[in-house]
């Protein structure tokens, strides 16, 4: 009985163990990842590392390298066919929505080339590029097919967050390119409402003119 009793006790600690190291590695992933440490996130990953795991602020290894920004470490992660390149953080944002965002066009590239989803439901990369106008990312992911209409859960488009935030060559770029303009959100709100009330005359005396001739064709899905 004592000797089964020794027996359960060595494995319950071997587990114990086994937990802590493994708790321990992810936490080295997470400040390698900071430190732009490429080395060791490499290393990491080969040794077993689970990639995908959400801090206690939801980010996983990948977000938290292009927050800082650690260019070395981003560059190993999106090339580690381990990384899921659509997990997202607690705010339901892709590694895509904050490249797009930030407009980092090489890491854009990057990702899709990745297969990250260009047409998530809800807020989508194109939303998050047009919100600071980086027209470059725009051009790639129309390019690529993103939905030009795409709606947020209030039903905001990329459009109108052009109008709102973005630049005048954002606005002009959706335009052109047939965006919607008639188009209202939640609130009953189109683009045109939207630049009035941010006062961004350049963006409202485009959307004045009327819509485009003819809507850009897109496979974009939901």
């Amino acid at each position: 009985m004592k000797k089964y009793f020794n027996i359960v006790v060595y494995v319950l600690a071997s587990i114990a163990f086994i937990g802590n190291a493994n708790a321990d590695a992810q936490v080295d992933l997470f400040r390698a990842a900071r430190a732009d440490n490429a080395g060791s996130v490499k290393s990491l990953l080969e040794r077993g590392v689970n990639p995908n795991v959400r801090d206690e602020h939801g980010q996983t290894a990948l977000l938290v390298a292009m927050r800082e920004p650690s260019p070395k470490a981003v560059d190993v992660l999106i090339a580690s066919p381990k990384v899921d390149v659509e997990m997202r953080n607690s705010k339901d944002e892709s590694p895509l929505m904050m490249a797009a965002l930030k407009g980092q066009l090489d890491l854009v590239t990057k990702l899709i080339a990745r297969d990250a989803d260009i047409n998530k439901p809800g807020w989508t990369p194109l939303h998050y590029a047009a919100t600071n106008g980086h027209v470059a990312v725009m051009k790639v992911l129309l390019e690529k097919h993103a939905f030009i209409d795409a709606q947020s859960p209030n039903g905001t488009t990329p459009l109108m967050m052009a109008a709102m935030y973005g630049t005048s060559e954002a606005v002009k770029l959706l335009i052109d390119e047939g965006a919607d303009q008639a188009m209202k959100n939640q609130q009953g709100m189109t683009a045109l409402d939207f630049a009035k009330k941010a006062n961004r005359g350049d963006a409202a005396l485009q959307l004045s003119r009327g819509p485009a001739a003819q809507k850009r064709p897109t496979d974009g899905k939901w």
